[in-house]
């Protein structure tokens, strides 16, 4: 295998995937970072990256990407699905706008640009896809319903593609972070507050927001994204990666609760941090 290789990663503009980009730039890759915030990729160009302007729910722009990657390095080795966020609030306050941009941007888009990678790893007969989920993919908490669901939907979609891709000698990737400390808290709470905080919900819409800012308030309370990087960077490396990684605060505890122990117990273990 190459040990160089050609790797779109979106959603480079800032934690996770601003943090990934680095490192693998740093470990010799051609790396493209992705994202809709260009100027917010500068550290990218000094490091030796390329930069590109990507919103993933705008089709047009996709397409246009993978054509640029592949024009000028003729391949396309890895791509890592990283660009998401997260909505929250009672289903019932959650208007149906908010709910399909959820899905666009973590979900469909990840199917649209898996799709347009797809013929040049086949023809190369190798690639691989890294698709960014979370424990969340794994597990729930309340008023998180569509965040929820979108990163369900990842892993789901994902073991379908492995098992379509076996014989095309291309892998497929699940990263699952826990707790990482990025603008996830403080992007969700206050759209939250502007949800639910009025209404049926209140009081557990104004606990959650609470308990959420305290949270990556705290010391050791949430990982660094550098912990994601490194992982995203040994599956860049391994000749035969794993299916799954978990990995960050929380992660391979709470994922372990919800498997073996049930919804009851894990209902309960989730709603006693909401207190």
């Amino acid at each position: 295998m190459n040990t160089q290789q050609v790797i779109l990663l979106t959603g480079a503009s800032s934690g996770i995937g601003k943090e990934s980009a680095l490192q693998l730039i740093k470990e010799g890759h051609i790396v493209y970072g992705a994202a809709r915030r260009i100027e917010k990729m500068q550290a990218l160009l000094e490091a030796g990256g390329h930069v590109i302007q990507l919103d993933v729910t705008d089709y047009a722009q996709a397409e246009k990407a993978i054509t640029q990657i592949v024009e000028e390095q003729g391949r396309i080795d890895v791509l890592v699905n990283n660009a998401g966020y997260a909505i929250y609030g009672a289903v019932e306050d959650t208007n149906m706008e908010d709910v399909q941009r959820q899905f666009d941007v973590n979900f469909f888009g990840v199917v649209k640009l898996t799709q347009l990678v797809l013929p040049h790893m086949r023809a190369q007969q190798s690639g691989k896809i890294i698709n960014v989920s979370s424990m969340g993919g794994k597990m729930y908490t309340p008023l998180g319903s569509f965040y929820h669901a979108t990163k369900h939907a990842l892993e789901g979609w994902s073991d379908c593609l492995r098992l379509e891709l076996k014989d095309k000698g291309i892998d497929v990737v699940v990263v699952e972070p826990g707790a990482i400390a990025t603008e996830f808290g403080d992007v969700m709470t206050q759209p939250m507050i502007d949800r639910s905080g009025a209404g049926a919900y209140k009081e557990l819409t104004q606990v959650l927001a609470k308990a959420t800012l305290e949270s990556y308030k705290k010391p050791n309370m949430a990982s660094p994204p550098s912990v994601i990087a490194k992982v995203i960077s040994k599956a860049v490396k391994a000749d035969r990666p794993r299916t799954r990684y978990a990995a960050g605060k929380f992660a391979k505890p709470m994922i372990w609760i919800r498997t073996y122990l049930g919804d009851r117990i894990f209902d309960r273990v989730v709603m006693s941090q909401v207190r």
